[in-house]
């Protein structure tokens, strides 16, 4: 995302050391936990539905090494109708994250879904299955680019409230790796991540999707819908691609694949996303099917088989044996497209396929424009097999387009859009900021770029997107603001796809609320807050240790103005680190420390506020 950044400015206009990181006393965003959610601070989630099958996600707050929970879900919120069951075994292995694939249910189905361990419930979630057989319509909010630090995810809130949609398409960014001094031009000071850091180790990126899914607008979504997700590159690190990152120094970072690693790992334990189901646990590329009506077909432009981004146009960039898909990546999405009978074939990918130059440059190599001969690939076999009807949806760059694809831009007509093969609806951020919105001028942009037929280069929220036989239409919605919790909500513009046209032309009117789906699930089953039991309250939700790095990283809550005791022992009752974090406000806090390298397999870490210990030990 760089890239295009300093693309602008050059035409118009360190690392962190490791070090305890705790959210200050001043701080007046800090996240708070309800005891009525323990042990499930983290809500439940949903995602990847098939017509008999959806993930059914959670997260156990446990001082365990290892426990079990129980999960059911019916059709009712009494869960009654339909009713299934099991148990689920989680530890410290996988962050004490839940997934459970649940089989057996019907399609074009809501289910209420939820979670038990010992005698403590997780809030209630509801869920939808994919519709099998001919399907009138269907209804999608697609969005992208959620840094927590650069404004409150309003969009995430508004979309859960109108319960409006059939299922969330989120195309990556939904964390973010920074640290909160590296660049971000709309970064809230009031709402800044945790760990301070730049994150590297698998209990970094974990700790950090941890600090999201606490968040109560994204527990909200998450609790409504299920989610349809790929990663894109701050899952990894800024502009990542398979051998590397622009954000990734080898000699101060440590190894590529290492942290690669670790960031899938945390996803694919965080993440409601069905794994391997693409026979690569490398990647995220899969397809699913929404009745007669669409295929949506999911790649991975980042990790599997990217090659590096040029910083520079050039004979190179022009080089037929340079990928962006990878060669195998590219005969699967050839032969998805061949076999879809579908009547819409919906591309969820990273970055824009669609040209973008200005005074004849490609704006961005990061994108498809940086590998201009496997996008010709692509799409000489859409054109050349006579594959109508395919819709790329695509995020990353943090501001909204509606785009003719052309085979050819030298033969493209932008009157009647003749020698466009496909559409591009791009949605805008949640909330990350917009690096040329005051650079350059919409009017410029399309004088350069006679595909592009809307562009939006500063609002913030997300995509509409509404299917039925005939069309494919997109609203923009826009967040009157993204700086507190008390926004509006507008259509910025309505584009559509004609069937078997193949490019964009402006819809009649915006889109009108469905109102027919069921009720959104209530968060407990047993209203009554002051019937439920009290509960301690953990100190630790959780604890990392990179032996990499030497490093110990904690997340935990403090529970009013007190201070709190962290302490690192070996086996042998070594007492390696002990540190003290000052009395502050209730709320979250995380920290990151050095240690002295550690002997034996595992380390005693203890954490205490004067009244009540809590100690795990940690494998290493």
């Amino acid at each position: 995302m760089f890239r295009l950044f300093s693309f602008f400015c050059c035409l118009f206009l360190p690392f962190a050391a490791f070090s305890q990181s705790v959210g200050g006393p001043s701080s007046p965003n800090r996240i708070l936990l309800d005891s009525m959610y323990a042990p499930f601070f983290h809500g439940v989630a949903s995602g990847d539905p098939l017509q008999d099958k959806i993930i059914l996600w959670t997260r156990l707050t446990t001082p365990l090494t290892e426990d079990t929970v129980f999960w059911e879900i019916a059709k009712d919120t009494l869960f009654q109708q339909d009713l299934q069951t099991g148990t689920a075994f989680t530890s410290i292995e996988r962050d004490h994250t839940v997934k459970v694939d649940v089989g057996g249910l019907q399609p074009a189905t809501w289910y209420y879904y939820r979670f038990r361990n010992k005698t403590r419930f997780s809030v209630m979630g509801r869920t939808r299955t994919a519709p099998s057989g001919v399907l009138a319509n269907a209804r999608f909010a697609v969005l992208a680019c959620s840094n927590y630090q650069d404004g409150f995810f309003n969009a995430y809130r508004d979309i859960a409230n109108k319960n409006d949609v059939d299922a969330i398409i989120h195309l990556g960014d939904y964390i973010y790796e920074y640290g909160i001094d590296d660049f971000s031009p709309g970064v809230d000071t009031a709402r800044l991540h945790e760990p301070e850091n730049e994150i590297l180790s698998l209990g970094e990126y974990r700790i950090r999707h941890s600090h999201y899914k606490l968040d109560p607008d994204l527990r909200a979504i998450h609790r409504q819908f299920p989610f349809i997700c790929i990663w894109d590159d701050h899952e990894t690190a800024n502009d990542s691609w398979k051998g590397g990152a622009g954000n990734h120094t080898p000699g101060s970072e440590g190894d590529w694949e290492i942290r690669k690693n670790a960031g899938r790992k945390a996803y694919f334990e965080w993440m409601p996303v069905r794994e391997s189901n693409s026979g690569n646990a490398d990647t995220i590329r899969r397809e699913l099917h929404w009745g007669n009506l669409a295929d949506l077909i999911l790649l991975d432009t980042r990790l599997e088989g990217r090659e590096e981004q040029l910083g520079t146009s050039g004979p190179q960039v022009s080089d037929t044996s340079r990928t962006l898909l990878g060669p195998a990546q590219r005969d699967w999405l050839k032969a998805r497209l061949s076999a879809s009978t579908a009547r819409w074939k919906l591309i969820g990918n990273q970055v824009m396929i669609s040209p973008l130059r200005l005074f004849g440059n490609p704006l961005n190599q990061d994108q498809w424009d940086g590998y201009p001969a496997e996008r010709n690939k692509i799409l000489s076999f859409i054109s050349t097999n006579n594959i109508s009807n395919t819709v790329f949806l695509t995020g990353d760059i943090h501001t909204s387009w509606a785009n003719d694809v052309p085979l050819d831009i030298a033969n493209y007509n932008s009157s009647t859009g003749q020698g466009s093969v496909a559409s591009e609806f791009v949605c805008t951020s949640v909330t990350s900021s917009s690096f040329i919105n005051f650079s350059v001028p919409v009017a410029l942009i399309r004088t350069f770029n006679p595909n592009v037929k809307y562009a939006d280069l500063s609002k913030k929220g997300y995509l509409l997107l509404d299917l039925n036989n005939s069309r494919v239409q997109g609203d923009w919605k826009y967040m009157s603001t993204i700086q507190n919790r008390n926004f509006t909500v507008t259509t910025g513009a309505s584009w559509q796809t004609l069937h078997q046209s193949n490019k964009l032309s402006q819809a009649t009117s915006a889109l009108n609320p469905r109102g027919n789906l069921p009720a959104l699930a209530p968060e407990f089953l047993f209203v009554p807050t002051n019937s439920r039991p009290k509960v301690s309250m953990p100190l630790a939700l959780a604890v990392h240790f990179n032996p990499q790095f030497r490093t110990l990283s904690l997340q935990g809550y403090r529970h009013g103005n007190e201070a709190v005791w962290i302490q690192a022992s070996n086996p042998d009752g070594k007492i390696l680190f002990s540190h003290k974090l000052e009395p502050a406000q209730t709320g979250l806090w995380e920290a990151d420390f050095r240690l002295s390298s550690p002997s034996g397999n595992f380390l005693i870490v203890s954490v205490s506020n004067g009244h009540q210990k809590e100690t795990r030990k940690i494998a290493w």
